[in-house]
């Protein structure tokens, strides 16, 4: 499996506000790009805060990019994972429509009720006590035939891969603009390292829009 991690953040490392409003930090090329990772991903993944706060569609936009999937007898678009440890995804939830197959890992503490209204929409994969065990749910999700994986966020989910080792690639997009604030997201929330951090190995600097896409490789990987 690969695991992708892309992000886009201001200047000072913020994803969005401390009102968690939702910012528009890249330009057009940068949108592409990000179209084009997840053309060529088996399946985008995001943390169900992002579901609750920005309710993603989490599809390929561009239709070229989709009948390249249909030709190569892939699905139109790729599946969608949403990590949400206690089933909290709403059932009229974007990402759980019929544009393509879902998944939801959720762990054995989720209510029963709300496991089984997503379950209508979506296939659950449970895995871990009170907070998913995402080496369990990611290797469930190798199994199912998803090998490349595209992480679009939140902070507390990338850093709960990072912490997991799960975690191949970083691609962040840097934009022109300043948010601040102490309590605004960043790209790796959670609780922090304080000692092991992770290695990255820098791969690539390219001028993107007005700002800057960094590339990364992890740890040797």
């Amino acid at each position: 499996m690969h695991v992708v991690v892309n992000a886009a953040m201001s200047a000072d490392g913020k994803l969005s506000s401390r009102r968690r409003d939702q910012i528009v930090i890249s330009g057009d090329a940068d949108f592409e790009r990000v179209d084009q990772l997840r053309a060529d991903s088996d399946a985008v993944v995001v943390g169900v805060g992002t579901v609750l706060a920005d309710d993603p569609h989490l599809t390929v936009k561009d239709e070229t990019l989709c009948r390249r999937r249909l030709e190569e007898g892939q699905s139109e678009h790729p599946a969608r994972v949403v990590v949400d440890s206690t089933a909290r995804t709403p059932t009229d939830a974007a990402v759980l429509d019929d544009a393509a197959t879902t998944y939801v890992c959720v762990t054995d503490a989720a209510p029963v009720d709300s496991r089984m209204g997503i379950e209508n929409h979506a296939e659950l994969v449970t895995a871990g006590d009170d907070r998913v065990d995402l080496l369990r749910a990611f290797a469930a999700l190798e199994a199912r035939g998803l090998e490349r994986l595209m992480v679009e966020g939140g902070g507390e989910l990338i850093f709960s891969l990072f912490e997991a080792g799960l975690v191949d690639e970083l691609q962040v997009f840097v934009g022109p603009t300043v948010i601040g604030g102490r309590d605004a997201p960043t790209l790796a929330d959670g609780e922090g390292f304080v000692d092991e951090f992770p290695t990255l190995a820098l791969e690539s600097v390219r001028r993107l829009d007005d700002g800057a896409l960094l590339r990364w490789t992890i740890g040797g990987r």
